[in-house]
């Protein structure tokens, strides 16, 4: 194992209570410390207890997954140290319209792209793929978004997001550049 999760607060469906989401939520922070792995997170209408847990118990490295947040929750997840990771939710122009906005606040060795797979689709594919199903495939066209809101180029910001990957999970340097 190289990483603990995906763990974290979700309020917006309440699949299960908060109180038991906040008990299970401190026992992941809890081993993760112990077992000295970096934890990837996950925060949905849940940021002033999501915040607490984690000033109680911070994990060794964490990336907060998916980031989906305002500028108040970016701003406390980097004060904490905490990578951030974007996602296809950054192409959906109804949901994610303010992210391009909060990009460039992220440094480029704390900035991870994902595409968290098989959901969020980037809503900007033209063409539309015939499933909304996510793939690996469609990350350049996330990165490509991101870059531009971060006036830098995709292969730049892919480089940079790899190698912060690369430390956060603690990976050996490639044999040749990515």
């Amino acid at each position: 194992a190289v990483a603990l999760g995906e763990c974290g607060l979700d309020y917006h469906r309440d699949l299960s209570p908060r109180a038991r989401q906040r008990e299970v939520f401190a026992r992941q922070l809890a081993l993760a410390r112990e077992l000295r792995l970096p934890a990837l997170l996950h925060c949905r209408d849940a940021e002033e207890d999501f915040l607490t847990a984690l000033d109680a118990q911070p994990p060794p490295r964490a990336v907060l997954h998916c980031f989906t947040g305002d500028a108040a929750l970016l701003d406390a997840c980097l004060q904490r140290g905490l990578c951030i990771g974007l996602t296809g939710w950054f192409c959906d122009e109804r949901r994610g319209a303010h992210l391009p906005d909060l990009a460039a606040r992220i440094p480029a060795d704390r900035l991870m792209l994902e595409t968290d797979a098989p959901y969020l689709l980037p809503r900007t594919l033209r063409p539309r793929p015939k499933t909304r199903r996510n793939e690996p495939m469609w990350l350049p066209h996330i990165a490509a978004q991101v870059a531009a809101a971060r006036a830098e180029t995709p292969d730049a910001l892919a480089r940079r997001s790899s190698a912060c990957a690369q430390k956060f999970f603690d990976f050996p340097a490639p044999a040749r550049p990515i």
